[in-house]
């Protein structure tokens, strides 16, 4: 293997000015003007990059993909061999749904044919929120771990003329994702899960909760950091549980790392026996501090209030 097959470059894509639906201009940091095309782009990528093409050459038929902050995606023999046994030409690691999960794409039948879809919540009407979040009627999430078969891809993409047809998402940001304030923009996103629904072969396996864990915000960065996760010998991350803490902090104060560290450089609270906690207004971590059960920590002043350390049990804690 050469460098060219272990580095894929993928493309890029213009933010549009919700305002002008045209792409946006911003002469303060131009870099911002532009936005990953989300993971769907993986499968025009190895194509228009010769990758696909180059491991096919090369006798690699098989690939396991995931999501760079899923620290609990590792390779797995039993799952290759399950995938290659089946036939598929592609195959979803779905977990069953928690009040943590809630929020991220779920399995589904299309009514219509019976075809294995992914629903993305970007991509439900707001009356549907509800009933999309629902985990006891759509009780199977998308852990982003998926088995592609590069031969049975690149047959369908030369149907689609280079393309997998994949769902456009359209997410609403800022342009300058640190400054609520700037231009309000879309950017056009795929996600590399919704090709399910592009192969009739397509198939699903339930893995175990210890396959997913992501860490895409701050309230999973701080649930991770906790005696929640523990660190193998084989550096793997590992619950010490069998489903995470719900995290909720409040995004004014704790949505960028630098600004959730700045208030917890006291360590992380123990979460090991905590089921919920609920974090609003600056409050500032010290060591020596457990919550059990459900939780929450409320600062109404602007400025930074220091919790006193020790053990709180199904507390609402005002400072």
């Amino acid at each position: 293997l050469t460098q060219d097959d272990l580095v894929l470059l993928q493309n890029k894509s213009p933010k549009i000015d919700a305002g002008t639906l045209k792409p946006v201009e911003w002469k303060a940091a131009p870099d911002l003007e532009w936005c990953p095309p989300g993971h769907g782009d993986i499968y025009p990528s190895l194509l228009g990059s010769g990758m696909l093409d180059r491991l096919i050459g090369k006798g690699f038929r098989y690939a396991f993909v995931s999501n760079s902050d899923n620290l609990g995606a590792v390779m797995s023999t039993d799952l290759l061999a399950h995938f290659v046994s089946s036939g598929a030409a592609f195959m979803m690691e779905v977990a069953e749904r928690t009040e943590a999960d809630k929020k991220g794409g779920h399995l589904a039948r299309r009514k219509a044919d019976g075809q294995l879809i992914l629903r993305e919540s970007a991509m439900c009407r707001d009356e549907d929120k509800a009933l999309f979040q629902d985990v006891s009627l759509h009780k199977y999430f998308n852990t982003n771990n998926l088995w592609l078969d590069f031969v049975q891809l690149k047959k369908k993409m030369e149907e689609y003329d280079g393309i997998v047809p994949l769902p456009l998402i359209k997410n609403k940001k800022t342009v300058n994702p640190r400054d609520s304030t700037s231009t309000s923009v879309f950017q056009l996103e795929t996600a590399m899960g919704s090709a399910i629904e592009c192969f009739g072969n397509a198939a699903a396996v339930v893995v175990p909760r210890s396959r997913f864990s992501p860490v895409k915000t701050c309230n999973d960065l701080f649930s991770l950091r906790s005696d929640a996760y523990h660190l193998t010998e084989d550096f793997c991350v590992k619950l010490n549980r069998d489903t995470p803490p719900v995290i909720k902090l409040d995004d004014k104060y704790y949505k960028h790392v630098d600004k959730m560290e700045k208030l917890c450089q006291g360590g992380i609270p123990s979460l090991l026996s905590c089921n919920k906690l609920e974090v609003t207004g600056p409050v500032v971590f010290k060591s020596g501090t457990t919550f059990k059960g459900t939780c929450s920590v409320t600062n109404t002043k602007s400025e930074p209030v220091e919790l006193p350390p020790g053990e709180y049990t199904d507390q609402q804690v005002e400072l």
